[in-house]
Parts: structure tokens; C-alpha cells; sequence
């Protein structure tokens, strides 16, 4: 190494070097905030494709509707929108991130973690089937369903970008 390069580090070393934490902080922060939105897009395809993977707009059983079946109840909780737009894609996945992270603040509230297996058996089975010692079995059956396919797709997307 040349001789004015070695004198330069050696005085900026100590200075580098106490940056070091705060770098490695916000890295860990980047890779998080990074992390989430492929996770929750994951996980919403998850639950798309197990509630409704033909993209039919025949409303469910109980009135769901759209590529999510909302119930008219959930659907007003984050929208003024006519429970209609349900069908619509693009609207239905604007609702679907809200109640995502409605879920997910709900949960970490609570002390949980809000992975993709909670999101999902929340979404299917309600807040309180996350902290239920015996949640309803059709929920944690769909959860797990829903946990399993979000980590194929995440792994898919991991794979596709290399």
C-alpha cells in the first residue's frame, strides 16, 4: 500500500470505526423494513389463492366476496368503498394490505409474533384464535396451508431475483 493511503486510513480508522455500530443498525433496519413487504405480499397471495384462486365474483357462503372473500363487516372496516368493489382487484388489494396490517399491529400489540402462520389464522379464525390455547382446528389448518404456500412463494421470489 502506498505510503500516503496507509497514513490516511491509520488516522480515519478510529472514526470508521465508530461508525461501524450505527452502520451495522441501520442495515439490520434496511433489511427488515426490506424484508416485510415481501413477506406480507406473500403471505396476501397465500390467502388469495386458498380463498379464491379462480378469481370468481360469485359472492362465498356466508357473502364473501373478491380475491380475498372479505365479509361486508371486514370490508368496512377499512374502506368506504361499495362492498361491490370487492371483485375489483386492484381496490380488493388495497383493503387487503390495510387489514393485514390492522391484523399484524393487533397481534404484536398482544405480544405475538406476527408471522405469516398468525396473519393467516387471524385472518381466517379471528384475533383471538392467535391466543387461543385451542384455536378452531379449520383455522389452524388453513394457517398452516396459508404459512406453508407464503414460504413457497417467498422462496420462489428469492429464487427468481438471482
Amino acid at each position: 500500500m502506498k505510503p500516503h493511503l496507509s497514513r490516511l486510513i491509520s488516522r480515519r480508522a478510529p472514526r470508521l470505526a465508530a461508525l461501524l455500530p450505527r452502520f451495522l443498525c441501520l442495515a439490520a433496519f434496511l433489511s427488515a423494513t426490506l424484508a416485510r413487504p415481501s413477506e406480507r405480499w406473500a403471505t396476501l397471495e397465500a390467502i388469495h389463492q386458498i380463498e379464491n384462486p379462480r378469481n370468481s365474483e360469485e359472492p362465498g357462503r356466508y357473502g364473501e366476496m373478491g380475491p380475498y372473500q372479505f365479509r361486508e363487516g371486514t370490508w368496512r372496516m377499512h374502506t368506504l368503498a361499495p362492498f361491490s368493489c370487492a371483485v375489483d382487484r386492484r381496490v380488493s388489494d388495497a383493503v387487503a394490505v390495510k387489514h393485514y396490517n390492522w391484523l399484524k399491529e393487533q397481534i404484536e400489540r398482544r405480544g405475538a409474533s406476527a408471522s405469516p402462520y398468525s396473519i393467516a389464522l387471524a385472518w381466517n379464525g379471528g384475533i383471538r384464535a392467535v391466543f387461543s390455547l385451542r384455536p378452531p382446528a379449520a383455522a389452524v389448518d388453513y394457517a398452516s396451508r396459508a404459512a406453508s404456500l407464503a414460504a413457497q412463494l417467498q422462496h420462489q421470489e428469492l429464487a427468481d431475483a438471482r
